[in-house]
């Protein structure tokens, strides 16, 4: 084992997930807010809402571009003007004079939300070696995980004690920090160079012929149907746990967190499992597919509530266990100067699964169906599993 290269990686994996950290501590500094803001600006939640809608659109709707900046740019110059301009607009949202100056800021917000999926796995595809990529994309979720878990916990004290206005000062003043550490230390960020050892990149495409490809499409469409089936279970998998099993909300709320947090769980283990294994594709069918079958389970609703907790747990746990995996399979469809705009087009599919999802989710609980809440997320995880089967027909897996 190299100690520079292990402390290189080290590097890298904290540098590009503390970004990470801040894009979704960024993601959650205004919502827990609404309360006070919708006091002080005298709005409807369904007028602040639409910040979020505005801010999640604009960032869907730029992934793609920004990946295609970040091939052409460079990933540390994107990723610096990313995190640095969804900070100041975080800052100018608490200095806003009334409501309609919230959603031109959203919008800004949104764009430099969008840089940091194409950005960030551009950066650990090209310099974290081989043997600890997976543990690096673990990480890189893990990240994002807890920036949501520390936003309201950092800035809600602040609030109360000082006001929302202040709070979300505070927050810009803190992602400008992360951005001035990052770029102290840009040089560890570089990307390009040769490919690792061993490793074999499809000869590059043009933009668009490169996306239509079955490989890239596949890798879109598991996304879209990933963030489909948890947008349903984030949603209303608590209203529909109080329907199906008549639990108590603070018992169907538990079920909840204990499948985020098996998740995450599952997102450690599967960044080891990716770096230890090449058949990533078996991980994510298996994974996937247990979730499904586990989903199905609660939706019998024969199971005894304290087992349900622990079903829906290890459903969690064993869709978590394929994160890492599945960024593996993305990267093996990716050819070699490619990887921004690869990954921003397919990370762009979560933005349609978490939009469409609600739709649906929503009217079957409008019309009595909380048993097809669960049967719905089943059939998102293992159409999941097809789109595996039709990214590795495309792309086939190196024979061991």
């Amino acid at each position: 084992m190299n100690p520079a290269a292990v402390r290189r990686d080290v590097a890298v994996i904290g540098l590009v997930g503390g970004g990470h950290f801040m894009s979704h501590f960024f993601q959650l500094s205004v919502a827990p807010l609404f309360p006070l803001i919708k006091a002080d600006l005298d709005v409807g939640y369904a007028a602040l809402g639409l910040i979020v809608t505005v801010f999640y659109a604009t960032s869907g709707l730029s992934q793609t571009p920004a990946g295609f900046l970040v091939d052409r740019l460079g990933a540390p110059r994107v990723l610096l003007a990313g995190l640095s301009l969804v900070a100041v607009s975080i800052g100018l949202v608490g200095l806003a004079p009334g409501y309609w100056a919230l959603l031109p800021l959203a919008a800004l917000a949104g764009m430099g939300n969008s840089v940091f999926h194409p950005a960030d796995y551009a950066i650990l595809t090209s310099r974290v070696s081989e043997a600890r990529l997976g543990q690096a994309y673990s990480v890189h979720s893990i990240g994002g995980t807890l920036g949501w878990a520390a936003a309201p916990a950092v800035l809600l004290p602040i609030a109360a004690r000082w006001g929302w206005r202040r709070a979300l000062l505070v927050a810009a003043v803190l992602g400008l920090l992360a951005a001035a550490t990052i770029a102290a230390q840009r040089a560890r960020l570089a990307t390009g160079g040769a490919p690792a050892a061993g490793t074999a990149h499809p000869r590059p495409s043009p933009a668009l012929q490169l996306f239509l490809t079955p490989a890239i499409l596949a890798c879109f469409a598991y996304f879209a149907l990933t963030s489909f089936a948890y947008v349903g279970v984030q949603t209303f998998m608590t209203t529909a746990l109080t329907t199906l099993y008549d639990a108590p909300l603070t018992a169907a709320t538990g079920a909840l967190t204990a499948f985020l947090v098996a998740t995450a769980l599952g997102v450690l283990a599967g960044g080891r499992l990716a770096d230890v294994t090449t058949r990533h594709d078996l991980v994510a069918v298996i994974g996937v597919s247990s979730g499904a079958a586990l989903m199905l389970l609660v939706a019998t609703t024969v199971l005894a509530l304290p087992v349900v907790l622990v079903t829906v747990a290890a459903a969690g746990f064993a869709v978590g266990v394929t994160s890492p995996s599945r960024d593996m399979l993305v990267r093996a469809a990716t050819p070699r100067g490619a990887s921004g705009r690869v990954f921003g087009f397919v990370y762009s599919g979560l933005d349609v699964g978490s939009s469409t999802g609600p739709l649906l989710f929503g009217w079957l609980m409008d019309h009595g169906e909380a048993r097809a809440v669960f049967v719905c997320v089943a059939i998102g995880f293992l159409l999941c599993a097809a789109t595996v089967q039709v990214r590795m027909r495309a792309v086939p897996r190196p024979a061991l």
